[in-house]
């Protein structure tokens, strides 16, 4: 892998970049929050050769997500179940305005 190849992963969201420990202290957290929301499967970070938990940015802003919840007093399962929903929600929000850019939409009339 040249360097520049290895530059362009930090650019990459799903790259698993950030150790357990630096990814509390990015979040203002503990390790445990983060095994915690890992077993409520919100996030399920890639593990090192030896075994280590890494993440990516894209987990750690489902994180941040979970943290702002429990802070407000929502429990850690339905924090996360909460958050589930709305990254599958703004999934089929984007592959619905796909398909109606690509001109697969019909009127509801237009069939009757």
């Amino acid at each position: 892998m040249t360097a520049d190849e290895s530059l362009g992963r930090l650019d990459d969201d799903d790259y698993p970049a950030y150790t357990m420990g630096r990814a509390a202290e990015l979040l203002g957290t503990t390790p445990g929050f983060l095994r915690a929301i890992g077993e409520a499967r919100l996030i399920t970070p890639l593990r090192s050769e030896g075994g280590h938990r890494r993440y990516s940015r894209y987990q750690l802003r489902m994180a941040a997500r979970a943290r702002e919840l429990v802070d407000q007093g929502t429990p850690i399962e339905a924090a996360c179940r909460i958050i589930i929903l709305e990254d599958q929600l703004e999934e089929a929000q984007r592959i619905n305005a796909e398909y109606r850019r690509a001109g697969g939409s019909s009127s509801p009339s237009a069939a009757a």
